[in-house]
């Protein structure tokens, strides 16, 4: 059975080093987060079965990239959201937005397919990555997202992700509308 900690794990063995620095990240700024392990959470609906543990509002994080691949996006939207290209395109004077290819998702933030987090944002350090976030999430007072690897849940304060984490990585955001 799954069960909500706070913070880190007692012990790191095994886990990858994307999510041990996901955690010294956090911990590094101050940031109380609450977390609980699961079995791979490969697509929503596994993740938004563990809300009920978590008492966060879980996001879907796409990450994206215009026609040309010349400007790359994160998305964080609320998870039974369908995505959009021709609601977001406008918001942010895009062309048509895909999906980024697995290797510039390990190029760009350091993570693989289905571990895609805001929190990996601290892995580019060129803020290459803008940030779309949906008001959504922007009104939470938590949100559920991924330590960089899809066999753990953190739930954190949104206004620590604004005030403090994203600040820390150098990354801004622009808020759209779903």
């Amino acid at each position: 059975m799954m069960k909500l900690e706070m913070g880190r794990p007692a012990c790191c063995d095994g886990r990858i080093p994307q999510e041990i620095r996901t955690y010294d990240f956090l911990d590094g700024l101050g940031i109380e987060y609450a977390r609980i392990d699961h079995p791979p959470a490969d697509n929503m609906e596994v993740c938004t079965a563990k809300n009920g543990i978590l008492q966060a509002t879980i996001c879907k994080n796409l990450f994206l990239c215009n026609r040309q691949m010349t400007h790359f996006y994160m998305l964080m939207m609320k998870a039974e959201k369908p995505f959009k290209t021709s609601i977001i395109s406008p918001q942010i004077g895009s062309s048509r937005l895909s999906f980024a290819t697995a290797e510039q998702m390990k190029e760009f933030l350091d993570v693989t397919p289905g571990s895609v987090s805001v929190l990996a944002l601290a892995n580019d350090r060129d803020v290459r990555v803008q940030l779309l976030i949906d008001e959504d999430i922007l009104a939470a007072e938590y949100f559920g997202c991924h330590p960089c690897i899809n066999t753990s849940s953190l739930k954190i304060k949104t206004r620590d992700l604004v005030d403090i984490i994203l600040p820390a990585t150098g990354h801004t955001y622009q808020t759209v509308k779903i």
